[in-house]
């Protein structure tokens, strides 16, 4: 029945504007306003599926990671995302390096968090 659906996922943040500059200015995804829905913005992903974002004052983040980003080689997008301003997060379990890289089994992964705290990651993809 959902076969074809076009699903899409949506995450909420407290301050729409320090999301909005985040997504577009640091990390460089294309994020187009939907006025018609009431003020929320839209993550356009490349991969054809759009995330929808929604200011939530009394926001919680999540404790997982709510969006991936597959990149070619995470060691780059970790340094320019790191000179971009963008900090990673170190855990000890998992155990990441202290570029905030996890290379211990499995794809190569490395965690930050936007403005809400929402956690987000480069996972590199073969």
């Amino acid at each position: 029945m959902l076969t074809d659906s076009l699903a899409f996922g949506r995450f909420a943040v407290n301050d729409l504007d320090a999301a909005r500059r985040c997504y577009a200015e640091t990390l460089g995804v294309r994020v187009t306003d939907v006025p018609e829905m009431g003020g929320l913005m839209r993550l356009n992903l490349g991969s054809g599926a759009d995330v929808l974002v929604y200011a939530k004052p009394d926001h919680e983040p999540a404790t997982f990671t709510i969006l991936n980003f597959p990149v070619p080689d995470v060691d780059a997008a970790v340094d320019e995302l790191t000179g971009r301003g963008v900090t990673f997060v170190h855990y000890d379990n998992p155990p990441t390096d202290e570029k905030g890289i996890m290379r211990a089994g499995g794809p190569l992964i490395a965690w930050f968090t936007d403005p809400a705290g929402n956690v987000l990651s480069v996972l590199q993809q073969d």
